[in-house]
């Protein structure tokens, strides 16, 4: 029976129609051929050529140069990449070369049978012993199925297993290792789609790398990869973790590499956020692995705390510190509120090097003497965090080497401090005048106990450590440094013998040639104490030696090095004077 049919003919002959679409809508050629694999179909009977039954046949002819696509490894990765997890299997037609072990007889059969007349009696194990064995290669077709691995994401999380994720894991992301935590679920709504994310055990080395893609999270629509390298999909400092979103119908356009609507990406993005922060509380419920996370990922959560405002208080509740009460055990912010002071409305911390730089700090003095708990910052990071991190659970963030540091004290202390004011008033007023613009001003301090003096910096400018992070920048913005770098302020301890014995020979003779050099020498010993570098290393150097000479009973006079001269001096006529020794 005829069929009744209806031609359509183009105005453009075909093949320039193809080149055009090609060439015009995809900037990619796998994804041309990602779209042939997942989306071609027939609307006519096939009744000529070539009976297929079902399917559709496709053929493409390559360009020379493009030969690369014939290529089994190629054409695997191909399918592995964008249609890995597709609903109908893709197989492939591969050659397969094997080889097999025969022995004379069997490849010279038809030779024996030729022979006639040859009959010779010979011992039938002899003849065995005699026989040689050699290998052949086989060449054979078959087909192989190229995506093997299901969607676990279409799947309910309580039908799946430990094992099944792992596996699912190391198929995406090429680790050897299983993944340390998974977070499985499904958003609906005005949006709906499935994800899966993976925390992994260990940071990869090259994590902050500018030139590396932003996430390693991969966007599939019903099953078909879309892109991995969606900068807008997921916040850098979540860059580590690993997953997959699948949606039914989110807008792409026309040749489906990218997405239409930033609106939709920013509505993915605020759930993966959400759901990365509550994987992570799920990790801190178990310390150990949490403490492997923390050790592997810090520095993200902190770049997180500057950089997201909307989870920013959530993110601080993941943060972890050594303290000067926790001993070897990281503690939280939250533990931290819970053991403060009755009546102490503020977190004090100090931020260092290390964490040997800081615990022996003379900021830390008075408030370990009141009984007070400090949290040690270390890392470069927690000066940018802490920056942004302005106050926790209401209790304002102080640090310890800032102005402004206000410590409850009872009547008898403030009294005691307002005579200790008074009587070193005079002190303060040299040692101001002897360090000139060094420092800003000078006063008697009620944070060191045991030390002879400290500096701080002021309440909203640079702290000693954000001043050495920012030294350290090959390409620094130097005008910065000129208003963040605050002016140092000198608090002396009224209650030290180096500064009572200071005081007494001041105000005997403000004038005096060594109360000057001690001045510059307990100045340049607290930038060093108080986490500042110095800026004449080798003027302070002269001044130590000069106080081992003392020491050590040697004249100056005694010697007298070619190079006295090119040092710089230590006061206007510090040459002619000795300084005398402290007691």
């Amino acid at each position: 029976m005829a069929t009744e049919t209806e031609t359509f003919a183009f105005q453009a002959e075909i093949n320039q129609l193809l080149s055009l679409i090609i060439n015009t809508f995809y900037s990619n050629k796998e994804i041309f051929l990602r779209e042939l694999i997942s989306n071609s179909f027939t609307v006519t009977r096939d009744t000529s050529g070539e009976q297929l039954g079902r399917g559709t046949k496709m053929v493409l002819y390559l360009k020379d140069d493009q030969m690369e696509y014939l290529e089994e490894r190629r054409i695997k990765d191909l399918v592995k990449k964008h249609s890995e997890f597709i609903s109908y299997p893709i197989s492939l037609w591969t050659e397969k070369t094997t080889e097999k072990e025969i022995s004379d007889d069997e490849d010279e059969e038809e030779k024996k049978d030729t022979e006639e007349g040859k009959v010779e009696d010979v011992d039938e194990e002899k003849e065995e012993k005699e026989k040689k064995k050699k290998k052949i290669k086989e060449v054979s077709h078959e087909w192989n199925l190229v995506n093997k691995q299901k969607p676990i994401w279409m799947r309910k999380p309580e039908e799946i297993n430990k094992e099944e994720y792992a596996a699912f894991y190391k198929s995406l992301t090429n680790d050897w290792e299983e993944h340390l935590a998974v977070k499985h679920f499904s958003v609906e709504g005005q949006l709906e789609f499935k994800a899966v994310l993976f925390v992994p055990k260990r940071a990869p080395f090259d994590l902050f790398d500018n030139k590396k893609k932003a996430n390693n999270i991969k966007l599939y629509v019903r099953r078909v990869f879309i892109m991995d390298n969606c900068e807008e999909l997921i916040p850098e400092y979540l860059s580590f973790v690993k997953g997959i979103v699948d949606s039914e119908d989110l807008p792409l356009n026309i040749s489906r590499e990218t997405l239409q609507q930033n609106k939709i990406l920013k509505v993915i993005r605020k759930n993966l956020v959400k759901k990365c922060i509550e994987l992570f509380f799920e990790i801190a419920e178990n310390k150990e692995d949490y403490n492997k996370f923390y050790e592997a990922f810090s520095k993200n959560l902190k770049l997180g705390i500057h950089e997201d405002s909307q989870n920013r208080t959530k993110i601080a509740e993941l943060l972890r510190y050594h303290s000067t009460k926790s001993g070897d055990e990281l503690t939280s912010l939250k533990d931290y509120v819970t053991r403060m002071k009755e009546g102490q409305n503020e977190i004090y911390y100090i931020t260092g090097e290390s964490k040997k730089a800081v615990e022996n700090s003379p900021f830390l003095e008075k408030l370990k003497k009141k009984g007070y708990e400090v949290i040690y910052m270390v890392d470069a990071i927690d000066e940018y965090a802490i920056g942004q991190l302005k106050e926790f659970e209401g209790k304002k963030l102080v640090s310890a080497t800032k102005e402004g540091l206000k410590l409850d004290e009872s009547e008898d202390e403030k009294k005691k401090q307002e005579e200790l004011k008074e009587k070193f008033e005079g002190l303060c007023k040299v040692i101001k005048e002897v360090l000139g613009d060094k420092v800003e001003k000078v006063i008697v301090s009620d944070r060191v106990v045991d030390s002879p003096c400290c500096l701080v910096t002021g309440e909203y400018g640079w702290t000693a450590n954000m001043e050495r992070i920012m030294k350290a920048q090959a390409l620094r913005d130097s005008s910065m440094a000129g208003y963040m770098s605050s002016k140092k302020t000198m608090e002396i301890n009224p209650e030290n013998a180096i500064m009572d014995e200071l005081r007494k020979r001041a105000d005997a003779d403000k004038n005096d040639k060594s109360v000057k050099d001690l001045v510059m020498l307990l100045f340049e010993t607290s930038l060093l104490t108080s986490g500042f570098s110095l800026e004449d290393p080798n003027t302070f150097g002269t001044r130590i030696h000069r106080m081992l000479k003392l020491g050590l009973s040697i004249d100056e006079d005694d010697e007298a090095p070619e190079n006295d001269t090119d040092m710089p001096p230590l006061e206007d006529d510090a040459g002619e004077s000795k300084m005398e020794e402290v007691d």
